[in-house]
């Protein structure tokens, strides 16, 4: 009985924790710094033009027109290669919203109609099925994707729909979403993804056209996930089903930690905050917060990302974090910002925005060269400068992953109560939307990530009040209102609270200080051990070889390493660079030798870049994590017998 009443108390509290901030959209955003304002810029002149072309050359609209044109013969592809069209449409339909373009708009519903075409008259869409399988249809959740290119073909339709007001796909969306609820809706047979994303989507079509229908059956489908519908599925006996990597061991309330594939785990937990956001359901919600803080305090990469093993995509054990051969897929660090932005409008706490923050300037930054026609797939925390970005991929989830983030970042940037404007991220530029029923008009002038100062300057008079974010990385942050420094700040949930009313041309002044400070790792990430990384503002840097002379597998940065930060317009395109004053120390040669004198460390100048922003210069050696002190020599041969008998 008290273990009852326990229970009861703790998701009475967790419910309590609940703020349920809005998202402003990305559409009243306008970004305007020299961080991400010149990679979206490459991301609308470039890299949607070279999706466009990659889709062309990987047969993306071959399979839709064999599709149209009822062949069963000649598919090119993938099983689910069609999600590849639907992200970068979706991409796509974000820059039309804020640059719009006659020619990209007609291209546009050119191929908006090619996929109407494709679509069968009961509102079934999917070529692969359909050219090479069609008595196959939902006979396979688990592996053959139907539901998760509904669900980017659903996220594209309602992208399109925000973007231009044209109904032509979001009317092909609502006739296969009508489809799937008929069939797997609250009042049809059990079913869900074997790749979690549809859940997301019906959630925004859902908000798109204030149809329940959408809500009931994300519902539905989160909250079966974890009852062996797979194994049925696959007549698997129960004794020998494993479902750990689509999410189907346990039920949904019962998870204790990330596990399984990550982008399904990220992409199923981001279903699982919308869903708790609206139901307020405190095993859910508990749930969330078990698995968030295992991911945060356990499994999760420096740079923001998540996922060490090769074999299935996602996660091992606890602390496994591995550099060299760190997998960090770029779609993952994607998903891990998407869940993170949910649970920061959830639950009102700056915490998790300092996870979105460091996945969208680390993980998902390394995933797109400078010129946004190259990606990877693989995000390794150290090279021996043989890992580089590919035009795209076989498997091509991640490029148009990419496409789509950066169009729309602005949606990340800020988010609002019924009486105040909360302020996530620190992206230079102009916003313009409403608060509290009044119009909103900030401009924000700043230099971040490479400075930590910002200026927010009222456009208009407002009554509402402002909740700026300190990052957990910021330490003895200042605010000036109108150039008067504000000696104690109220700070709530990782957010300094300022009240309102304001003035048009107000000004509220922050000031983050951005020391570049050495980082180390649990001692149970054994690849980290004795090693250290350097974090500055929100940004984790790296080694390269070209920048350095020594080479990067001889260079230590002792405790207390003396760090210069300075912006360099000839770098990268303009990055903050950081030296330092570092050790080098060749590795000693073991060969026909069992004794010799310790080397001495030789003082070198070490040159560090952002994570962000490696591999677009001479293909080199790159490492994260450098040693503290020169680590012993790797030997090979034969191993010591052992003296116990």
């Amino acid at each position: 009985m008290i273990t009852a009443t326990l229970a009861a108390i703790a998701l009475s509290s967790a419910q309590a924790d609940l703020v349920k901030y809005d998202p402003i959209p990305f559409t009243d955003v306008r970004i305007k710094d020299r961080f991400w304002q010149p990679r979206q810029e490459v991301n609308r002149t470039a890299t949607v033009e070279h999706s466009l072309q990659q889709l062309e050359e990987a047969g993306n609209y071959l399979v839709m027109r064999l599709a149209a044109e009822g062949k069963r013969a000649g598919y090119k592809g993938l099983i689910f290669t069609d999600s590849d069209l639907y992200k970068v449409l979706e991409g796509v339909s974000y820059t039309l919203a804020t640059h719009p373009d006659p020619k990209l708009d007609k291209r546009t519903d050119e191929l908006i109609a090619l996929i109407a075409s494709v679509q069968m008259k009961d509102g079934y869409l999917n070529t692969w099925h359909q050219v090479n399988r069609p008595e196959g249809r939902w006979k396979n959740l688990r592996d053959d994707h139907e539901l998760y290119c509904a669900g980017h073909m659903i996220e594209a339709a309602v992208a399109h729909h925000k973007a231009t007001g044209k109904r032509n796909f979001l009317d092909i969306a609502v006739r296969f979403a009508s489809l799937i609820d008929e069939r797997y809706g609250p009042n049809g047979e059990p079913g869900y993804p074997g790749h979690p994303e549809l859940e997301v989507a019906l959630f925004k079509l859902w908000k798109e056209t204030e149809d329940d229908r959408w809500f009931a059956l994300s519902k539905k489908m989160v909250e079966m996930r974890g009852t062996h519908f797979f194994a049925a599925e696959h007549k698997t006996p129960l004794e020998r089903y494993n479902g750990t990597y689509w999410l189907d061991d346990v039920p949904i309330h019962e998870h204790k930690e990330i596990k399984g594939h990550a982008v399904r785990a990220a992409y199923l937990l981001a279903g699982a905050a919308d869903l708790a956001r609206e139901t307020q359901d405190p095993e859910m919600i508990s749930m969330l917060n078990r698995v968030w803080r295992n991911a945060i305090e356990k499994r999760i990469f420096i740079t923001g990302g998540i996922g060490p093993s090769r074999s299935n995509e996602g996660f091992t054990v606890d602390y496994d974090l591995p550099t060299l051969t760190a997998y960090q897929e770029t779609c993952a660090s994607i998903a891990m910002a998407q869940w993170g932005q949910r649970m920061a409008l959830l639950f009102g706490d700056a915490k998790y925005v300092d996870s979105v923050e460091m996945a969208l300037y680390n993980g998902m930054l390394s995933g797109v060269a400078l010129d946004g026609k190259s990606f990877f797939y693989v995000n390794p925390l150290a090279s021996q400068g043989n890992h580089h970005r590919s035009k795209w991929f076989t498997c091509a989830c991640c490029p148009p992953n990419v496409l789509r983030t950066i169009a729309s970042l602005g949606g990340y940037v800020y988010a609002r109560s019924n009486k105040q404007l909360v302020v996530n991220l620190y992206v230079g530029g102009d916003l313009n939307t409403t608060v509290a029923n009044e119009p909103m008009k900030l401009s924000v002038k700043t230099d971040y990530p490479w400075d930590g100062r910002i200026s927010m300057t009222f456009g208009a008079p407002s009554k509402a009040g402002l909740r700026l974010r300190n990052p957990g990385w910021a330490q003895g942050a200042s605010l000036a209102i109108n150039g008067k420094k504000m000696p104690s700040p109220a700070l709530e949930k990782g957010y300094f609270v300022l009240s309102g009313p304001w003035r048009k041309g107000d000004t509220v002044s922050l000031d983050l200080p951005m020391p570049a400070l050495q980082m180390e790792a649990h001692p149970s990430a054994q690849d980290d051990r004795g090693r250290t990384a350097v974090q500055r503002g929100p940004l984790i840097y790296c080694a390269e070889q070209v920048d350095n002379t020594s080479p990067i597998a001889d260079l230590v940065l002792p405790r207390g390493t003396s760090f210069k930060p300075s912006y360099r317009k000839d770098v990268l395109g303009g990055v903050v660079v950081i030296d330092a004053q570092a050790e080098s120390v060749a590795p000693p040669n073991w060969d026909r030798t069992l004794y010799q004198p310790l080397k001495v460390a030789k003082k070198v100048k070490a040159t560090l870049v952002p994570y962000g922003y490696w591999d677009n210069r001479k293909a080199g050696a790159m490492e994260v994590w450098l040693p503290l002190i020169p680590p012993p020599a790797k030997i090979s041969g034969p191993s010591v017998p052992s003296t116990k008998g």
